[in-house]
């Protein structure tokens, strides 16, 4: 167990962190998978922009690799585009 004030601020600090990236993340992949469930193209459209909007969040606050986030929106993009 840490000994310093400082450390154990640290330690409740990164939980909070951990916590609320968990969450971030998490939302993505419920609104990734909505959108892949979708077959309305005007409604796929519109998800499309909070999704693509969400990843680079993500990417920007090194939750997942950017080349994660970009693979993704291609792919999802592509998806969009078949409908």
């Amino acid at each position: 167990m840490a000994n310093h004030k400082s450390a154990l601020k640290r330690i409740r600090s990164n939980n909070a962190k951990r916590l609320r990236n968990r969450y971030q993340h998490k939302t993505t992949r419920t609104y990734i998978k909505k959108l892949r469930e979708t077959t309305d193209k005007a409604e796929a459209v519109e998800l499309l922009k909070k999704v693509s909007s969400m990843l680079d969040k993500l990417a920007k606050r090194n939750i997942i690799h950017k080349n994660k986030a970009a693979n993704n929106k291609s792919k999802l993009t592509s998806y969009v585009n078949s409908l």
